[in-house]
């Protein structure tokens, strides 16, 4: 009896030792979590104090505000009224950044309802903002067929579509680059076509001559052509590092072209070691990106863009005031890199009050 007793208890041993283990693993998560939900909280409440908006509280839509009597056109437009478009886009003139933009915000509400699209090409035919609009909806809805999954997630009807419309967006671009030969926006919108298709890397280079004799310094231009030179498109980390560096040397400060760089890190950085954002290049390439935003017209439309990317990077960095200090510029709006790659509006919203809470928790500890 005693030698069976003896038995049990030798059996009862490892048991017992997983049970311990198992209760240790419990209280460790249960107090780490807690700790978690304590630094979320402080954080949030710092935001709060310096009058951060939460994440309930953010836009969701657009990077930063748009410009003045933007949101009023973009309303009128989505009731159908088409001369509202026609003056949002003779207003920008020949200001190439804001024509791009709004080219394609009237472009995205065309590519789910063209009713007021159609109405305007009817009555002003070969009116070259109506054929820009047009061209950049037909690429945009040929985006929207296709969806945002990877590729193994992307049925063949999808591509089929996908392709289809791509094909078709060139005869709008073609027609929208006739009928105003100075407009870089419709080169610049051939760039998804170029990524969807697959244009080679010399057919690349030749659109990308035909709009830099527009506009050399062109930021939704150069920020899309990178995406090309990306290793998850067309190109390599080599070859997307070597184009955003090159540009962002050649342009003028207040061109806002320092966040190239910064994007083809973001873009290829695939590490989880903190260390490789906080490197003497890297905080060299915020510190540039820092006094291009100081140089920029406060009125750029993607200044926020790089002001996002600016308050993440500082950030990482523990350059927390100067995080900050980003963060307040920009705060209410979120649809920018890096937030936008973190999935939809909540997500997106979630992300970036995490990383601003915690600057912001740094800073009220004084």
């Amino acid at each position: 009896m005693t030698v069976v007793l003896w038995i049990l208890g030798i059996l009862a041993v490892p048991t017992l030792i997983f049970v311990v283990w198992l209760a240790g693993v419990f209280l460790k998560e249960f107090f780490s979590t807690s700790s978690s939900d304590g630094d979320d909280e402080a954080g949030s409440e710092a935001a709060r104090k310096l009058g951060l908006l939460p994440a309930g509280r953010q836009n969701t839509e657009y990077a930063g505000p748009l410009p003045a009597g933007w949101e009023a056109a973009l309303g009128a437009v989505r009731g159908g009224d088409w001369k509202a478009a026609a003056e949002l886009m003779s207003g920008v003139g020949r200001d190439w950044d804001r024509r791009s933009a709004a080219a394609y915000l009237l472009g995205d509400i065309a590519a789910e309802d063209d009713e007021w699209l159609l109405a305007w090409e009817a009555d002003r035919r070969d009116d070259p903002d109506a054929a820009v609009v047009r061209a950049r909806s037909t690429v945009i809805l040929a985006w929207d067929i296709r969806g945002g999954k990877r590729a193994q997630y992307t049925t063949q009807e999808q591509f089929a579509g996908f392709h289809r419309t791509l094909q078709r967006a060139r005869e709008d671009i073609g027609r929208a680059a006739a009928l105003n030969p100075d407009d870089p926006t419709p080169y610049l919108t051939e760039i998804w076509v170029a990524l969807g298709l697959g244009y080679p890397h010399s057919e690349m280079d030749k659109l990308w001559a035909e709009i830099t004799a527009r506009a050399p310094h062109h930021y939704e231009a150069h920020f899309s052509a990178l995406q090309y030179w990306c290793e998850k498109w067309r190109g390599s980390k080599r070859l997307a590092t070597e184009f955003a560096e090159r540009a962002a040397a050649k342009a003028p400060l207040g061109s806002l072209l320092t966040v190239l760089p910064l994007i083809a890190h973001f873009e290829h950085d695939d590490s989880n070691d903190p260390e490789v954002d906080r490197t003497p290049e890297m905080v060299a390439r915020v510190d540039a990106g820092l006094a291009d935003a100081a140089a920029a017209d406060p009125a750029h439309p993607r200044l926020p863009e790089l002001r996002h990317l600016l308050a993440y990077y500082l950030s990482l960095q523990d350059r927390d005031e100067m995080a900050v200090e980003q963060f307040r510029l920009v705060d209410g709006h979120v649809n920018a890199l890096p937030w936008r790659y973190q999935g939809d509006g909540a997500e997106m919203a979630a992300y970036y009050c995490r990383i601003r809470d915690a600057s912001a928790q740094v800073v009220a500890a004084g």
